[in-house]
């Protein structure tokens, strides 16, 4: 007795889940690192070094803003605010909701990037920035939300090198 097409591709279907094992099924699904991750991880090394962000350091700015060698693809305006800090601003959204979203999705992102010793320190966020710790080292984020020139508004992410 023949099967129709349709019965024979949901056994092939369910054949083949069968076959791939868990862990490869999880990879799959699981959603991709941002693009820049490894980026904002090298931040964060450059950041415990005894030196800070000295190789990375560009062109003078206007005050204690340097420009930095090291942008994050997809970031603009990226910088170093005296020897401790590195700041980034997000593209430019239209309206300040759009921003809140993004804010959300970058926070997101940014857990899965550097991994589970950073977490939210809800007791120093507020509604406009969050802040980022992390557990296993003097460092902090914050992202917060800011609104341009031209009415536009951004996620300017800042990570800031605390004493030991």
């Amino acid at each position: 007795m023949s099967l129709p097409s349709n019965v024979k591709r949901g056994l092939l279907a369910s054949a083949l889940v069968l076959l791939v094992p868990p862990e490869c099924a999880r990879a799959q699904a699981a959603p991709s690192e941002p693009p820049y991750c490894a980026e904002l991880q090298r931040v964060a090394a450059l950041a415990l070094m005894k030196d800070k962000f000295a190789s990375i350091t560009g062109k003078p700015r206007e005050g204690n803003f340097i420009d930095t060698t090291l942008a994050l693809p997809g970031w603009k305006d990226c910088s170093l605010y005296g020897p401790k800090n590195y700041t980034c601003d997000s593209p430019e959204f239209p309206t300040a909701q759009a921003a809140e979203q993004a804010q959300a999705g970058i926070l997101r992102e940014i857990q899965m990037c550097l991994g589970k010793a950073w977490s939210e320190a809800k007791e120093r966020s507020s509604p406009s920035y969050v802040v980022l710790h992390s557990a296993t080292a003097p460092l902090s984020i914050t992202l917060s939300r800011d609104e341009t020139d031209k009415k536009q508004y951004l996620v300017r992410l800042i990570m800031f090198a605390r004493e030991r």
